[in-house]
């Protein structure tokens, strides 16, 4: 038997503010919060703030709300980051369908229901697909969309490195063991920032071992369905979302991510000739987690 590792999900955040110098209380007025869906799945969430929220934050996939902790002690506002189905504290799907467009329904039942006033919608990877997908199937739940590191031109080749950490075992001996993995994947984070996403996304079963929260049924594929992250047909549909798209779009890129490429930008503007690009110097694909004061820098000009 290894050791048992106590976790306060509520108790890190002196870790955060430390780390990058933030001037905010390590005791936020923060709450989990639970949204039961029609067909009695509950969807969990975080409220922090004690106002109506003014941001609905979407994590991606195999992450969960705690994603954005940095960002959301920076801002200081009004805001919600929810657990996405099969993430997190949020219930699993019985058929383990956790595409954009199943997930958008899901994510609309809540938003309408606790962010129904946001001022904008922030997705990141398969988060940011889902959003674009509520923008297409609620229109009027997103005033204004933000895309991190995410288009519809997501192919398995640019995503590789996130594939392949994702993909990975389920289950570790020892929290040491998922550690130097997500070391091993995440070179451009600190220690102490993994650690704590570690603690946040994965749990120690009975006998001190540890499994990763989210539901692993929709990565492990064989490889030939393993090639791309989202079906064809489902980004063309996006792309779709994107050419009638009736709000303000900002793309924020992260400057040594391969996940967005020029290609996709050109595609992007040629559909929504309006939209913001902006990239995140010193960012890989987690902008959250890897300049996440930066993007909160972005997020609150885009608030005033």
């Amino acid at each position: 038997m290894g050791e048992r590792i106590h976790y306060d999900e509520f108790g890190l955040f002196h870790e955060n503010i430390a780390e990058y110098a933030l001037g905010a209380s390590p005791n936020p007025r923060v709450e989990r919060m639970g949204h039961v869906l029609a067909d009695g799945r509950t969807m969990s969430f975080l409220k922090w703030g004690s106002g109506e929220p003014r941001l609905v934050l979407v994590h991606g996939g195999s992450q969960n709300a705690h994603t954005w902790d940095t960002v959301a002690l920076a801002l200081g506002e009004s805001l919600i980051a929810v657990d996405l189905p099969g993430h997190g504290h949020s219930d699993w799907r019985d058929d383990a369908a956790y595409s954009p467009a199943s997930m958008a329904a899901d994510l609309a039942d809540l938003v309408a229901t606790h962010a129904r006033s946001a001022e904008i919608v922030v997705g990141m990877s398969l988060g940011g697909l889902t959003s674009l997908a509520l923008a297409g199937h609620s229109p009027h739940l997103v005033r204004r969309l933000a895309l991190v590191d995410i288009t519809p031109g997501v192919t398995g080749a640019k995503a590789k490195a996130v594939l392949d950490f994702v993909n990975g075992p389920q289950a570790f001996a020892s929290f040491d063991d998922l550690l130097a993995r997500t070391i091993e994947h995440n070179p451009t984070r600190t220690v102490s920032s993994l650690r704590r996403g570690i603690l946040h996304n994965a749990r120690q079963l009975d006998d001190t071992s540890w499994q990763w929260r989210y539901d692993r049924r929709s990565h492990v594929r064989d490889a030939q369905e393993s090639a791309d992250p989202v079906p064809a047909t489902a980004l063309t549909a996006l792309w779709d979302v994107v050419s009638g798209l009736g709000c303000p779009l900002s793309l924020l890129r992260g400057s040594l991510s391969p996940v967005v490429d020029d290609a996709d930008v050109a595609e992007l503007l040629r559909r929504c000739p309006d939209a913001a690009v902006v990239v995140v110097e010193g960012a890989g694909h987690s902008i959250q987690g890897d300049r996440p004061v930066e993007l909160a820098g972005l997020l609150r000009d885009a608030l005033a």
